[in-house]
């Protein structure tokens, strides 16, 4: 067991700092950061044995709160850049796409009683690369323009939240169409 000494009494004084010592006199000490800072007092160690010398001791850093922000990364407007794998354009397009793709084709399912395939064979086809190339213009247009689709979010309607609708329309088209071919016709 380490042994420690304390400073003051930690109810009684308020003490935002506590400095201990263990046998290897390797010395620590917490700082509680929800008070005021106080000018540091001189630390009284009570050990068997004898306390470091002062230049063994760390200085401790005080972090500033609240911790500085970044500098915002510039993005690249090239084409080629924003549509890369990493690039902020392909999962967000195909996650716009996915969800508009996943409420339509529930909603004709729902309205018909039509699966997917029979959907894209009965004039859905033209409709599907339609949407597609105007939704895709539309979401690059301010992409190449230098506006991050994180500058206009906020609240409700985050760049995060849409992120995550789009996977999940993503996965519910694929599972979709995956139950109507195990089940060979519409799920409704």
């Amino acid at each position: 067991m380490a042994t420690a000494s304390i400073n003051h009494s930690i109810l009684a004084n308020h003490v935002s700092r506590v400095r201990t010592q263990t046998r290897r006199n390797a010395s620590f000490s917490v700082r509680c950061m929800a008070e005021e800072q106080h000018p540091q007092q001189p630390i009284k160690t009570s050990s068997s044995t004898n306390p470091p010398p002062a230049a063994a001791q760390t200085p401790i850093a005080t972090p500033t709160f609240p911790p500085p922000r970044a500098a915002p990364k510039k993005m690249s407007t090239k084409f080629g850049d924003l549509l890369a794998f990493s690039g902020p354009a392909p999962e967000r397009i195909n996650g716009r796409l996915a969800m508009i793709g996943f409420v339509a084709a529930m909603g004709v399912e729902v309205a018909r009683g039509t699966d997917v395939a029979a959907q894209l064979a009965d004039g859905g086809l033209p409709w599907f690369v339609i949407t597609s190339v105007v939704l895709s213009v539309a979401s690059l247009i301010p992409l190449s323009q230098g506006v991050s689709v994180e500058s206009k979010s906020d609240g409700l309607m985050s760049s995060s939240a849409e992120m995550w609708n789009g996977r999940v329309a993503m996965l519910g088209l694929v599972a979709l169409v995956l139950t109507e071919v195990a089940k060979g016709g519409a799920l409704i």
